[in-house]
């Protein structure tokens, strides 16, 4: 399995939302038998807006943008995510509709985490998938505060 090269991605993110897992290299060999990969073409759906699944995907290469259907004009685009990043965090904490589409804009590798795969890992290894969702959680708190400050304030 490639898991050198996406820990070297995610391990060397320089990105407010990055990933910042306390685990080493071998605590990520451990993980990376419950991992499937996926090579993405650029233009291809990864996640679409109201979908529901349990996935998380780590980003190991290429470049993705996450956008919303609807709304104002110009108001679409979320964020582009680089090699490194994860996706679909919210999908590990319960079966509710995706909030965005995420597209590839380059062709990408990406690494899924299945939510049925993270209880497999829970119970085999429980300090290690604890730290995969408190990661998991750190990543959508830094998201959710940085999109309800671009906000405009109603008065």
């Amino acid at each position: 399995m490639e898991i050198n090269e996406l820990v070297q991605a995610i391990q060397t993110l320089n990105a407010e939302d990055a990933f910042r897992a306390r685990l080493n290299l071998e605590q990520w060999r451990t993980i990376a038998p419950y991992l499937t990969r996926h090579d993405i073409r650029s233009g291809d759906l990864l996640i679409k807006q109201g979908d529901a699944d349990r996935s998380m995907y780590f980003l190991a290469q290429g470049s993705l943008q996450v956008f919303v259907t609807g709304g104002a004009p110009g108001s679409n685009r979320i964020a582009i995510l680089r090699a490194g990043s994860v996706v679909g965090e919210p999908g590990l904490f319960g079966e509710t509709a995706r909030m965005a589409n995420v597209e590839a804009m380059t062709p990408c590798v990406v690494w899924a985490l299945r939510g049925p795969r993270l209880e497999e890992l829970a119970q085999r290894s429980p300090a290690l998938a604890l730290e995969l969702l408190r990661t998991a959680g750190s990543v959508m708190a830094t998201r959710m505060r940085a999109n309800l400050a671009k906000q405009t304030p109603f008065s």
